[in-house]
């Protein structure tokens, strides 16, 4: 079994930046996809990003430019790095850790509010 602990979460200003993390337990960690998904208030989850077990990154095109998802294998911890961030950003943000459909793990979700 897997958990996952996100942290990174929080208030920040149009402009501004922010890094999530998402540490997982157990030993799939470096063979999965990583993803970070977003769901905001009365919308469907959506995909942020990605980054395949090689390093191959995908974004949204409404992140696109301005966040960075990478991956440390050795500290089992997925990142994002939110730059410019929008009021639209606002949402709570999930990570995912996914091998197979058997092997498919969520975060409890971290809430991102792009405020002034």
């Amino acid at each position: 079994q897997v958990q996952l602990v996100e942290s990174g979460g929080g208030l920040v200003q149009p402009g501004g930046s922010l890094r999530l993390s998402c540490t997982a337990s157990g030993s799939i960690f470096s063979i999965s996809t990583v993803g970070w998904y977003r769901q905001a208030p009365g919308k469907e989850r959506e995909l942020v990003a990605t980054i395949t077990s090689g390093g191959s990154t995908n974004y949204a095109g409404s992140v696109k430019g301005r966040f960075t998802i990478s991956r440390d294998n050795a500290k089992k911890t997925g990142y994002l790095r939110m730059n410019s961030l929008k009021p639209e950003d606002t949402a709570v943000y999930y990570c995912n850790v996914y091998v197979t459909s058997i092997y498919d793990y969520w975060g409890q979700g971290t809430q991102v509010t792009v405020s002034s």
